[in-house]
């Protein structure tokens, strides 16, 4: 059982990052054949479920971390194709300037940012519940 304002921050993340996935499928979406398996983009209720990309962030406690605890952006491709590492670190990159920029619109009230950690973009900032 999840708290409701936990509930209610995922899913404006989930808005987020639908609104990401859509930035970049139509940003990149063509470069590559789709996995034969994995439906067009937009032929599913949800865009982590169809198109080139899923993009998404999980959360990690930050064991090891440069920065602590965050949510780790996630950009998988859905393709056979080998796409290399110049382009594979472009598409990422683009993400991550897109949620940097998204951050504010979607919650304006929280102070969130991006940052590199190692080799990943995290999400970083006020993750609080408030008062409960």
């Amino acid at each position: 059982m999840w708290h409701p304002k936990m509930t209610e921050f995922d899913e404006r993340m989930k808005k987020l990052f639908d609104e990401v996935d859509a930035c970049i499928e139509n940003l990149y979406g063509d470069r590559y054949s789709l996995h034969p398996m994995r439906p067009e983009q937009g032929e599913t209720s949800n865009p982590e479920a169809d198109g080139l990309f899923n993009i998404g962030a999980v959360f990690t406690p930050g064991y090891g971390s440069e920065h602590g605890r965050g949510y780790l952006i996630d950009v998988s491709i859905s393709t056979l194709e080998n796409v290399d590492e110049n382009t594979h670190r472009e598409i990422y990159e683009t993400v991550a300037k897109k949620v940097k920029e998204l951050l504010p619109v979607h919650f304006p009230e929280r102070k969130l940012t991006v940052l590199r950690d190692k080799n990943h973009f995290k999400i970083m900032g006020d993750f609080s519940l408030g008062i409960i």
